[in-house]
């Protein structure tokens, strides 16, 4: 329910973006419209009645068994995201039963890319050559029970310096984001771009590598010990620690390691 709203507040983006909603569930036409009704929903809700579609795209809850009397065939909550060709191109599923994709999340994934509002809450730090930026995505700053944002940490280096992914040898140091905070706030797997390989023929070594712009995006949401199923919570109660470790280098030399809080 807390998704399937938020939604429809975020039309305006998704219309922004091209792209156009449709929800399919189990349940009958009559309460699909009940529902649209009572919550303003004006994008369409399809009713698939005996989940034939949920059991053809193999997403049907094998853990709900048939006694389990009314929500025998729901399906395993997720987004598809489909081009105008009819193509899926992208399959957004969440390992918690509770977690549902972003408004942000989705539009992200169609576009291919990380589209950072002006007024997000985002926090900055480094100089003229690396800039380190850290951003609560999605939500205009407000995290919901079941609703995944992305905390975003954007690296902006300078043109000939790169930072690394793991691993790396001794006495170098790969690039880490770790989130912590209270009981409650639950993290999923951190997103890391592409690298390219860069070999270091002196030490006879490949590693790998990123430059320019780059984007880490790490999943967050809450579940029940901070925001029940039936209350919101805002993300300004929930204090979150980031710990950002990096060791930027150029061609010839690597710089002193960092770490940002």
């Amino acid at each position: 329910m807390t998704q399937l709203v938020e939604l429809q507040n975020s039309l305006p983006k998704f219309e922004q973006a091209g792209m156009k909603l449709y929800g399919i569930s189990y349940d009958e036409p009559a309460a699909l419209a009940e529902f649209s009704q009572h919550h303003g929903i004006t994008w369409p809700l399809l009713s698939d009645m005996g989940s034939k579609v949920i059991r053809r795209f193999g997403i049907l809850n094998h853990h709900v068994a048939r006694d389990h009397v009314p929500y025998y065939g729901i399906p395993f909550p997720g987004t598809y995201i489909i081009d105008e060709d009819g193509i899926v191109i992208e399959k957004l599923f969440n390992r918690h039963y509770a977690g549902r994709s972003s408004p942000e999340l989705m539009i992200d994934s169609a576009l291919g890319e990380i589209l950072l509002g002006e007024d997000e809450p985002s926090t900055k730090v480094g100089n003229d050559d690396v800039q380190v930026s850290a951003t609560f995505h999605g939500g205009d700053g407000t995290i919901k029970n079941s609703v995944v944002r992305q905390l975003v940490v954007r690296f902006e280096l300078a043109e000939g310096l790169h930072i690394y992914d793991e691993p790396v040898p001794d006495g170098m140091v790969s690039t880490r984001i770790e989130v912590t905070g209270p009981s409650g706030v639950r993290t999923g797997e951190l997103f890391k771009p592409p690298t390219h390989p860069l070999s270091l023929s002196d030490l006879g070594i490949e590693l790998n590598v990123w430059e320019g712009q780059v984007d880490f995006a790490l999943p967050v949401w809450i579940d029940d010990r901070i925001s029940g199923v039936t209350r919101e919570h805002a993300m300004s109660d929930v204090p979150l620690t980031i710990t950002i470790k990096y060791q930027a280098c150029d061609d010839r030399v690597c710089r002193i390691p960092q770490q940002e809080n």
